[in-house]
């Protein structure tokens, strides 16, 4: 079965790539949502602009679809988005990287169902320890590129995810009830490298920019390749 994948750049759009990869579906092409509003409601926003690199690094093609990031405006992008990953590519589903968030879950549903399109939800409901965990297992590297919660500040912008990470957020959880993998918008993230990737990539130039003690974003200005 042809899927076009929903894809933030981050772990989780990503690690559900992979997955339906492995399930043997043939992934015709990725979907980018650029968000304007830097607080949207269903799309990924730090450094978005960079997933036409990422995918570059997959060798799969892109259909990247501006919006201006209104409530329920977005979602008529994102409609556009899946009717032209429709008719270029022929695809019969949509894989997405939803965990837990009905909200966004229910809305892609219904466009699938309006486009008689399956809908693959690989990650839904996967215990979000084992969702980190499973990264590790695959050798992803990803970095931190957003936070927005208490007890995250400047300092995880850039961050690695890895054992000693996925230990601290276990006990951010335990003591504050922390989505560990950012369930609860924590913090957003970005793939440098996975099994998907042809090249890895390595961070050129970036920024950091806070817009308060506990929330800010790493943009991301520069990519280059780096040999596997």
């Amino acid at each position: 079965m042809k899927l076009g994948a929903l894809f933030s750049g981050g772990k989780d759009s990503t690690l559900a790539i992979l997955m339906a990869k492995n399930l043997g579906y043939d992934i015709s092409c990725l979907i980018t949502l650029e968000s304007k509003n830097k607080e949207s409601y269903m799309f990924h926003t730090p450094s978005i602009k960079q997933t036409k690199v990422q995918a570059k690094a997959m060798k799969i093609p892109l259909i990247s679809q501006e919006t201006k990031g209104e409530k329920e405006g977005e979602l008529k992008d994102l409609e556009k988005a899946i009717k032209k990953a429709k008719e270029e590519y022929k695809i019969q589903g949509i894989v997405t990287g939803a965990v837990e968030s009905v909200y966004q879950s229910s809305r892609i549903q219904k466009i699938c169902d309006k486009f008689g399109l399956e809908c693959f939800n690989p990650l839904w409901q996967k215990d979000q320890i084992e969702l980190l965990e499973e990264l590790i297992k695959n050798k992803f590297e990803v970095i931190i590129t957003g936070v927005a919660a208490e007890r995250f500040d400047q300092s995880w912008l850039g961050r690695k995810v890895d054992e000693k990470m996925i230990n601290e957020l276990n006990e951010l959880h335990k003591k504050y009830k922390i989505n560990p993998a950012f369930e609860g918008g924590e913090a957003e993230t970005f793939v440098l490298w996975c099994p998907l990737f042809k090249k890895k990539l390595k961070i050129k130039k970036s920024h950091k920019i806070m817009t308060g003690e506990n929330s800010g974003r790493l943009e991301i200005q520069e990519l280059e390749w780096k040999d596997l």
